[in-house]
């Protein structure tokens, strides 16, 4: 088995032996990888790159000069692949990633202007992560950060916004696989007008019963509360969520990042934690999740530069190491 695991500073291949780093994509960052119709993504802060040899080589797709954040296929069609950018977009290939468009009726939503990251001094906002509805592919689920969780259910043509419990800071989104109305959404403290007080409610994990309607918070009495990565396996419907305390949280922190890994198998009823003993709490922070070879496995990626599978009878076991931070990572 072999991964592609997307940094601060370019893109790794790696067996579980020593990492290599792949051709022409050299110091981009790579917060988004995919694969889709036989094509590997890399999304980056220089727009999508493609690769059509199995990720030995890339080359540039489009959307240069916006940093990309998420790559997904509209279902069943590879040739329908959207990417969110920032500042704030949404983009669709219609030939399979060669060629892309922006979605102007998504920049054009009432309030859209006001989207920002509210750091010193502000940023642009992140369409940080787009959902479609598996089973009613016009249905789309963009989470703005920050600006909150944008909805079409008519691919594109109207839009309406909602803010989980009046949370605009929205990180990563995931639907249910067997129920299409059930949506998660992890969110920190972001607010447009600065950093919310950091109590229980203002940041957490998130759930739609409702297709985005209206939401549930599902993180009562649970530390760490600045949930982002998260990913649900289709084959045994387990949710996994990474959390920290804050968004700069560190290794270097005094203490470690005091990060946290969190399994449910009842769709966010009950929770319990994937760390072992030497990550609880991890002193690396968390910054990537995504789905194992195994059902009910994760692949971990961290601030260190590390990349872990975890079990879900948490046993983690290092698969490489001595890597940039590491932001994505794709079992190829």
């Amino acid at each position: 088995m072999e991964y592609l695991i997307g940094t601060s500073r370019g893109v790794f291949r790696s067996d579980g032996g020593e990492a290599r780093e792949v051709e022409g994509l050299k110091d981009q960052s790579a917060r988004a990888l995919a694969q889709i119709g036989g094509a590997l993504f890399a999304g980056t802060k220089d727009g999508v790159f493609r690769s059509a040899d199995g990720g030995r080589t890339w080359v540039q797709a489009g959307i240069a000069g916006r940093e990309i954040w998420d790559i997904v296929q509209s279902p069943g069609d590879p040739q329908t692949i959207f990417a969110g950018a920032q500042p704030a977009g949404l983009f669709r290939s219609s030939d399979g990633g060669r060629s892309w468009q922006e979605i102007e009726s998504f920049a054009k939503i009432p309030g859209a202007e006001k989207w920002c990251v509210p750091v010193t001094p502000p940023q642009g906002g992140r369409a940080r992560t787009v959902t479609i509805d598996q089973q009613h592919p016009e249905r789309w689920w963009v989470g703005v950060e920050v600006g909150g969780v944008a909805r079409t259910e008519d691919v594109g043509k109207s839009w309406s916004v909602s803010l989980p419990n009046n949370n605009p800071d929205i990180h990563v989104m995931v639907s249910h696989p067997s129920r299409p109305d059930t949506v998660f959404a992890t969110t920190g403290y972001g607010r447009l007008q600065g950093v919310a007080e950091q109590i229980e409610g203002n940041a957490g994990l998130f759930r739609s019963q409702d297709g985005g309607a209206s939401w549930q918070y599902l993180w009562q009495g649970r530390l760490p509360r600045y949930t982002r990565p998260m990913v649900i396996d289709a084959r045994d419907e387990a949710l996994t969520v990474a959390c920290a305390p804050t968004a700069f949280s560190s290794y270097k922190d005094e203490g470690g990042a005091r990060a946290m890994l969190y399994r449910s198998d009842d769709a966010g009823e009950s929770w319990r934690s994937l760390c072992d003993a030497a990550h609880s709490p991890s002193a690396t922070c968390l910054l990537g999740v995504a789905v194992g070879e195994r059902p009910g496995d994760v692949l971990v990626t961290t601030d260190t530069g590390e990349l872990w599978n975890v079990t879900p009878a948490a046993q983690w076991s290092m698969l490489a190491s001595g890597l940039p931070p590491a932001w994505s990572v794709l079992q190829v």
